[in-house]
């Protein structure tokens, strides 16, 4: 989420950006090595497929802004609206709930409800922000077969599912600094398995594991000129549904846009994402084997800037079309999201 920022100051010329950058850049190299380090060891294994195809990490909620933290210590609130039509075809397997599908069809409509609370603006000489996602929605799944159950079976063909379920929460944690237009963040998700997961069952949302996403964005933020480019990466490591004894491997995500700002009220512009997965699948539940996974989605987006009541509030709309898609579902992806302040502790008069 990316609450609408102050106005940037400009430096104070070039000695002055170079200070703010050299006292940044003391205050976050113990916080980035963090990031980088585990990232860089994950990067260099071989590459399979997890549970489900479905990831922590959503592909698209990148994009714009991303390293721009909020203004003031504060409340925030985020309501993204992610619609996800994806298919593969009947020669293309996968482990769903514990059963080995093909010829899978999904639709997913769901609502990602965040709060994020901003203690401090001056921790580490950056602002840090922490906040829980819940995720509400309905996946609707259609298999053309269900190749075989938890004991080797074959279950039946033409399957459909579909449920109103509640998936698990995410603790998100923030830190962002800037130097002038340059803005970095580091920031990381933790997914706690406690939502109500369908046992046997295709459509979920929750993924029923632990797993831990670590990512490091940049933003080069212009108000002035109304330009935004903006790149972030990261990694996510997944532990094991307990319930399909299935481990899945970690992922790699790299994402970048940029954008530009039309008026103060309007901005437009492009976002692309790759995600691919980068350790082995492990366990008995695994019963495909190696199964390498991989996605490519470009796309667009746009932004409005609104106020409502007294608070400065800024809808965004992302659309994206996946190009190639290995070992997981293809298809396009729709995110409509609504950031605003709950609260804000203004500075003294």
């Amino acid at each position: 989420m990316a609450p609408p920022a102050a106005p940037m100051d400009d430096g104070t010329g070039l000695h002055g950006l170079q200070g703010k950058w050299g006292q940044m850049m003391r205050n976050v190299k113990t916080c980035l090595l963090g990031v980088l380090l585990p990232l860089a060891g994950a990067i260099s294994t071989p590459a399979k497929a997890v549970e489900g195809a479905a990831s922590l990490y959503v592909p698209g909620t990148g994009g714009p802004a991303t390293a721009v933290m909020p203004p003031l210590e504060g409340v925030y609130f985020d309501d993204t609206i992610y619609i996800y039509n994806g298919s593969a075809s009947a020669s293309k397997e996968f482990v769903v709930g514990g059963n080995v599908v093909a010829g899978l069809d999904a639709t997913i409509v769901a609502d990602f409800l965040t709060t994020l609370v901003v203690p401090s603006t001056n921790f580490l000489g950056g602002t840090l922000s922490m906040g829980v996602t819940v995720p509400v929605g309905a996946p609707m799944i259609d298999a053309n077969a269900v190749v075989t159950g938890p004991f080797g079976n074959l279950r039946s063909l033409n399957v459909h599912d579909s449920a109103l379920v509640v998936g698990d929460p995410v603790f998100n944690t923030m830190l962002g600094w800037k130097a002038g237009k340059l803005h970095i963040q580091a920031s990381s998700m933790v997914n706690i398995p406690v939502g109500h997961y369908r046992e046997d069952q295709l459509a979920n949302l929750a993924l029923h594991r632990w797993a831990v996403d670590t990512s490091l964005a940049l933003s080069l933020h212009d108000d002035e000129s109304g330009w935004d480019l903006t790149g972030k990466a990261g990694v996510t490591f997944n532990g094991k549904n307990d319930y399909t004894e299935y481990d899945s491997g970690n992922e790699f995500h790299l994402e970048g846009s940029v954008e530009k700002a039309l008026s103060k009220k309007f901005s437009i512009g492009a976002q692309g994402y790759w995600l691919k997965q980068i350790s082995d699948d492990k366990s008995s539940g695994a019963l495909l084997g190696a199964f390498r996974g991989e996605v490519v989605g470009v796309g667009g987006t746009a932004a409005l800037n609104v106020t409502m009541g007294r608070s400065p509030a800024t809808f965004r709309l992302r659309a994206f079309k996946e190009l190639d898609a290995t070992n997981r579902l293809k298809g396009e992806a729709f995110f409509l999201s609504l950031s605003l302040p709950l609260y804000m502790k203004m500075p003294p008069q």
